[in-house]
């Protein structure tokens, strides 16, 4: 389990060990063909800030040798905003007084003609935490109705037990997004005081049991601006690391979500400028050849034009982060600000201006 490798790590020891690393360390890094743990803490180190260039443009060889000039897109559709947790960030926390919305069967395939005219295959659903409201037997009805209509669907939800996992992937499920949100333990319980989500140890160990479960991708990743974003990409490296030799049949991707507004608002304790975040990027990239790079609409489309070079691999496109965004209700709250509200043709086109092809389904129906 990870939880015994993450148990072995200390936060402080490892934040000072990453503020420690120097220039020598940085160049060593990028002198190594394969890397280490250690050479990830030098590249995501500040002594790594002016040696941006480099890293970018390994970066950026590294994707086309393993992706070529591909960029998957991807949409949520947004089922429910029902939510049992309180979280400080979110739009959707239980102590948000907002107008509760959970489509129905009717509306899901409302929501999915809109997205099919878009061109996409491939679906990401999302909800809040409420077992109750959009629990198993909800989420079984709900590949149930959509398998026909999307080659892939994966999931962003509350963390399930491995029987429920095992229950919905031959229904049609293909990916599951958990996010950690942050592993400084102490500050994650600070952030979700109230709910199932307050378990760290229940959620830290969700990839385990997807991986028992024989999931085929998994999505990982921090809210970036929570905690010190260095330290929490360090122990999703980690992580990533343990689940890559544990269940190497399982495919794997990295997401990147700072901080947005939303209805309440919560200031990041931290904030990650741009230079950082495509430090960070690359540095993923550096570590791993193989792990997807996700980038969402929260970024601004000047800096997602900018970034499609570097190491990203997958980018969302048109999305609406309310439930019935697309074509029922337009006016449910959102879980958070949507920054590049451009079209997903729009994207598309952007794509392939800079000599890119917008793959609308995942890799393995096109590529494999």
């Amino acid at each position: 389990m990870f939880k015994d490798i993450f148990e072995q790590y200390q936060w402080d020891e490892v934040k000072a060990g990453i503020y420690a690393k120097t220039a020598a360390d940085v160049e060593q890094a990028l002198h190594n063909q394969r890397r280490t743990l250690d050479d990830f803490a030098a590249l995501i180190s500040p002594a790594a800030a002016p040696y941006l260039q480099p890293m970018a443009e390994m970066s950026h060889q590294r994707t086309l040798q393993r992706f070529g000039n591909t960029m998957q897109l991807y949409i949520p559709m947004y089922l429910s905003n029902e939510c049992q947790n309180i979280c400080t960030y979110c739009g959707f926390s239980l102590d948000n007084k907002i107008r509760r919305k959970t489509l129905s069967a009717a509306e899901m395939l409302q929501e999915t003609a809109v997205i099919k005219e878009m061109g996409y295959d491939h679906v990401l659903l999302v909800t809040g935490e409420a077992h109750q409201i959009v629990g198993l037997d909800y989420f079984k009805k709900a590949l149930q109705l959509l398998r026909p209509h999307f080659s892939h669907i994966s999931m962003e939800v509350q963390p399930m037990d491995e029987a429920d996992y095992a229950t919905l992937i031959p229904l049609g499920l293909h990916a599951v997004l958990v996010y950690q949100e942050t592993y400084h333990q102490e500050d994650y319980k600070k952030h979700h005081p109230k709910g199932r989500k307050s378990s760290f140890q229940y959620r830290l160990e969700t990839p385990d049991r997807l991986g028992r479960a024989g999931i085929h991708k998994m999505g990982l990743g921090v809210l970036i601006g929570l905690e010190d974003w260095r330290t929490d990409s360090f122990f999703t490296a980690l992580h990533l690391q343990y689940l890559e030799k544990k269940y190497w049949q399982t495919r794997y991707s990295i997401s990147f979500p700072r901080l947005r507004p939303f209805s309440g608002g919560l200031e990041p304790k931290v904030e990650m400028n741009d230079r950082e975040l495509v430090q960070l990027i690359c540095a993923y990239r550096l570590f791993n050849q193989e792990v997807e790079l996700s980038i969402s609409t929260r970024e601004r489309e000047s800096f997602r034009d900018h970034i499609i070079r570097l190491g990203i691999t997958s980018m969302s496109a048109g999305s609406r982060t309310n439930p019935g965004g697309y074509a029922a209700d337009l006016q449910s709250l959102e879980q958070f600000e949507i920054s590049d509200e451009r079209s997903a043709a729009a994207i598309a086109t952007m794509l392939k201006k800079s000599g890119y092809e917008p793959v609308w389904k995942d890799w393995d129906q096109v590529l494999g």
